[in-house]
């Protein structure tokens, strides 16, 4: 990606909803909800916290996040679709949730 965000911000990509329901029941486009979790593609260096000194954030690429329903800015980089949010936007990392993924 030639993006770079800046201070505390963090780009995410949407990891897409499931297709169906646990019972089987396909859910028609129409219905779902914008997925509240994502991917961490790139972060900025940290914000300057009063004394001026860098604080990295918690957050790092590659990391599954949640994120609020109506969190981040929506942009379009290369024809693929990114929110770009606050490292206080993201409600926290889900650990092992990619290899679980992986095993499965």
């Amino acid at each position: 990606m030639k993006f770079r965000p800046l201070h505390d911000r963090v780009v995410v990509k949407r990891i897409d909803a499931e297709e169906k329901t646990a019972g089987g029941i396909i859910i028609p486009d129409t219905a779902k909800e914008k997925p509240s979790q994502g991917e961490a593609i790139a972060v900025g260096p940290g914000a300057r916290d009063e004394a001026g000194k860098l604080v990295p954030l918690d957050v790092k690429a590659g990391d599954r996040v949640l994120f609020g329903k109506w969190s981040g800015t929506e942009v379009k980089i290369d024809g693929v679709d990114y929110l770009i949010m606050k490292e206080s936007d993201i409600l926290g990392v889900l650990d092992g949730a990619s290899s679980a993924k992986k095993a499965a």
